[in-house]
């Protein structure tokens, strides 16, 4: 008996091109499908993290969401794609609503501070009014916005929270997302969206952790990582990197599900060396055990 292809039936065809046509490319694909190449993208630093999205980087002209818990290396990995951004000649922003942005360990891992926009806005309507002038501008290819759980609208911030206030968050980064979705297609601009893991209070049954910021975000990213911390390397008894375990949650430009494990080194980032070595064994250019 012929292996059975459901591809060769007609109907099925006709019914996937009508889903694409409806709701845009990507909307739905085989699990085995290979991933466009044509997609222009922003090497994420990673090599390993390059191969798991599958098109060699954060896709250009798209919304991203790195999420994950605390010191879980999602600013190391935007600080990144600002250091390759920068080294292909382009412009970067980075909207520091947690105020927290080391300007000495971004120098380290690559970033030009010369070069680098930075905003540290005083609320969530300011953050994102600045986040979409710069996309708007059509001067700006990658941006990144730290944290959405660090965008607090002004109401909350005067301390009037009364219940027309409660879910305002959501609220704001939906009626944002709605307007940047078309225009960071059009400018081609990358926006990359850090975000936190939070329990949810009261889930007696599946996974209870949950991103701040509502459902639009989930929704308009066209990629989101999963960034979670693993095993601490130690050396001499003192800890020296840590590894990162990243799962592609989404993926509209290629198929999802895929995972590696990253090398973060202290005050470093990336370590790329350990990932040459790891590519170079599993596509069998060296044997590990005797590397």
């Amino acid at each position: 008996m012929s292996e059975k292809n459901i591809y060769d039936d007609p109907k099925l065809i006709s019914v996937l091109k009508d889903i694409e046509k409806s709701f845009g490319k990507g909307a739905i694909m085989k699990l085995g499908d290979k991933a466009d190449l044509d997609i222009e993208v922003i090497p994420t630093g990673s090599f390993l993290i390059d191969q798991a999205i599958g098109v060699g980087g954060y896709p250009k002209g798209r919304i991203v969401e790195i999420y994950g818990p605390e010191s879980s290396g999602k600013t190391t990995l935007t600080l990144h794609a600002i250091a390759e951004a920068q080294k292909a000649g382009g412009t970067a922003a980075f909207i520091d609503a947690e105020h927290a942005l080391d300007p000495k360990y971004a120098k380290n891992i690559g970033v030009d501070l010369k070069n680098l926009i930075v905003s540290q806005p005083e609320s969530a309507e300011q953050a994102l009014d600045i986040l979409e002038m710069l996309v708007k501008s059509n001067a700006v290819d990658i941006l990144i916005v730290d944290s959405v759980a660090a965008l607090v609208p002004k109401q909350e911030l005067e301390g009037e929270m009364g219940d027309q206030q409660i879910g305002m968050q959501a609220r704001l980064m939906s009626k944002a997302l709605r307007k940047l979705n078309g225009i960071i297609s059009r400018t081609n601009s990358t926006v990359i969206f850090i975000n936190q893991l939070r329990e949810k209070v009261g889930v007696m049954f599946g996974n209870p952790e949950v991103t701040p910021g509502g459902k639009a975000l989930r929704y308009y990213s066209s990629l989101r990582l999963e960034i979670r911390k693993g095993e601490t390397l130690m050396q001499n008894g003192s800890p020296v990197a840590n590894k990162m375990k990243v799962k592609v949650t989404k993926n509209k430009v290629a198929p999802p599900f895929k995972n590696c494990q990253i090398t973060i080194a202290y005050n470093k980032g990336i370590d790329n060396i350990s990932e040459i070595i790891e590519l170079a064994s599993l596509y069998d250019i060296i044997n590990k055990a005797g590397a």
